[in-house]
């Protein structure tokens, strides 16, 4: 671990390779788990605003589930996240033709309808932030249906911090990333 301004980053976002390879596992990290996708306080109320332009973009299913819990959730633990679809796939998520999960958010986002891409936590995977009161946390997150991902990732020798640039970029700054790129060419 090492520390770049007020967070502390796991040496796995330079030392471990990632690409989506969403061919392989059609998207399961929106269809797995036993949550929805964290979001934040400011992303609540952009949510709440978006929904309209994004209703369009979703699954019956998604928008029945969004209805019925609201645009988000809070969890007994106080943590937002993103509703469920009977307890499955996040309620944002679409599909394409092919079957690949991909989400209704990012949809509208790239229709032109809407200015927000997705929630942070999203663009980041597979990198976590966990915030604390004098610093953030920035981890790797090893998943087993991502297991393609890694493999894909090492064939092309992209490690996982430059999968997701523009989302640290969009969560950190630019003078954030140049920092964490000096550390990386010294490892």
């Amino acid at each position: 671990m090492f520390q770049l301004g007020k967070t502390i980053v796991s040496e796995d976002i330079i030392a471990k390779d990632f690409v989506c390879n969403l061919n392989a596992c059609k998207g399961a990290c929106c269809i797995e788990g036993e949550a929805g996708a964290p979001v934040t306080e400011e992303e609540v109320t952009i949510l709440k605003e978006i929904y309209p332009k994004v209703k369009p973009f979703l699954r019956p299913e998604g928008i029945a589930a969004i209805e019925k819990q609201g645009t988000h959730i809070k969890t007994d633990l106080d943590e937002l996240e993103t509703p469920l679809v009977d307890g499955r796939e996040c309620a944002y998520v679409t599909f394409t033709d092919k079957g690949i999960a991909s989400c209704g958010i990012e949809d509208a986002f790239n229709a032109g309808s809407i200015d927000f891409r997705k929630p942070i936590s999203c663009h980041l995977y597979p990198v976590r932030v966990q915030d604390y009161s004098e610093f953030a946390a920035v981890n790797y997150h090893r998943w087993p249906i991502c297991d393609d991902a890694c493999t894909l990732g090492k064939e092309l020798q992209v490690p996982v911090y430059k999968f997701v640039k523009n989302a640290l970029i969009r969560k950190f700054g630019e003078n954030w990333y140049a920092e964490l790129e000096k550390v990386a060419s010294k490892m």
